[in-house]
């Protein structure tokens, strides 16, 4: 079997792997930018696909660099107490580590150093992931009604997030990190809700803890 190539990266508002959201669409305004390798970087690769709201994009998790030890995991979803088989959950800690993402195109550059690139949201994926593979979503064939899921069988309540400190962080930054911290992107199986968590959100510092009723702001400096 021939090795694949990464055809390009997406650069994403996540720079840290905690706090990406678990799947795609959960968070819209999270943005993404997809720039093609220079062998891909030409303007007749993306021809029509302006044409198309939503791309699938095939990746891969760089950031685990651990070999799996094994063929099951603990799902989060199941608080991470309960075993599945790998294949028969979304788990990062996979052989090959490859991703199926569904994420919106919002526009196209055709001009510039670094065109074309591909501007989408709804993203749910870390600031650098290689990427393998773009192809149109279609909605007859990928949208199926009548679909069956086991445990993840509805999108997670979001939570209000309360802002209890001051900060100079751009609307369209809060956005991005309201909508994210709604999620509760920390550990389903913690259950202190005196923790505290961090992680970098669009160039910015968020410290916070979650409760089952709300997420809290504590912190949220700009990133030097």
């Amino acid at each position: 079997m021939s090795s694949l190539n990464v055809i390009a990266k997406l650069r994403t508002c996540y720079t840290d792997k905690f706090g990406v959201p678990r799947q795609s669409g959960l968070v819209p305004a999270a943005w993404g930018v997809i720039e093609f390798e220079p062998a891909y970087r030409r303007p007749e690769a993306v021809r029509g696909i302006e044409e198309f709201s939503h791309l699938w994009l095939i990746t891969q998790f760089h950031l685990v660099t651990e070999e799996p030890t094994s063929l099951t995991v603990r799902p989060p979803k199941l608080g991470g107490n309960e075993r599945r088989g790998v294949f028969a959950t979304r788990s990062p800690f996979r052989p090959n580590r490859l991703t199926l993402s569904v994420v919106k195109l919002d526009r196209v550059e055709l001009d510039g150093d670094k065109a074309p690139r591909l501007f989408v949201s709804g993203v749910d994926l870390v600031d650098g992931t290689p990427v393998f593979d773009i192809k149109p979503y279609i909605r007859y064939a990928d949208s199926i009604p009548e679909a069956r899921s086991s445990f993840a069988t509805t999108p997670p309540p979001p939570v209000p997030v309360l802002w209890e400190c001051q900060s100079s962080v751009p609307e369209e930054v809060r956005v991005i990190i309201d909508q994210s911290l709604a999620q509760q992107p920390q550990p389903a199986y913690h259950d202190d809700s005196d923790r505290a968590y961090a992680t970098e959100i669009a160039g910015w510092r968020v410290k916070w803890a979650s409760k089952p009723e709300c997420a809290r702001v504590m912190s949220c400096e700009k990133v030097e």
